[in-house]
């Protein structure tokens, strides 16, 4: 088993308001997509591992200092949010309706508040959470083996390649 550097890996789920399925555009993947090769090339995190599923991501990341994981995590999904809402508000804003919420800082929610974050020390921990994200869409039902399945690095794992530019493993 290797060691980990000092940085800490960390397991973080986010799912869309009420389990809605708002991501099977892809244009709503590749904006998660933009948004995690921005914070990758802005050193703010190293994502080791990731799948964008109908209505909720996993991602396997770590957080590069001096950014804290609050930060990061609010400037993903605060970015990933407005650019959704943006394009609802233009070509469907019947669903966007969906999305409206009652409070007094916004006017629509994407995400459920309160996303869950692990911690992860160790591989022991790490590698079952890796299993997990890219057994997911084969889970789902939306392809036969992981590698199938385009939004997601388990082809980065199972052969190297990083089709996506912002990937890096976990040692």
């Amino acid at each position: 088993m290797a060691i980990f550097k000092k940085l800490e890996s960390k397991f973080f789920t986010a799912t869309v308001l009420e389990w809605k399925c708002l991501l099977v555009k892809d244009l709503y993947k590749d904006i998660i997509l933009n948004s995690l090769h921005f914070l990758v090339e802005n050193n703010k995190v190293y994502v080791h591992a990731f799948v964008i599923i109908k209505n909720h991501i996993h991602i396997l990341w770590s957080i590069r200092a001096p950014n804290t994981q609050e930060d990061v995590q609010h400037d993903f999904l605060s970015y990933t949010a407005h650019a959704i809402i943006k394009d609802l508000k233009i070509n469907d804003s019947v669903f966007l309706e969906e999305f409206k919420v009652n409070t007094s800082d916004r006017k629509y929610q994407i995400w459920e508040r309160n996303p869950l974050t692990i911690d992860l020390w160790d591989e022991a921990a790490l590698i079952p959470k890796l299993n997990y994200i890219h057994n997911n869409p084969v889970k789902a039902g939306l392809c036969g083996v992981p590698k199938e399945y385009k939004y997601s690095s388990a082809t980065f794992h199972e052969t190297g390649i990083d089709d996506f530019g912002f990937l890096s493993h976990y040692l």
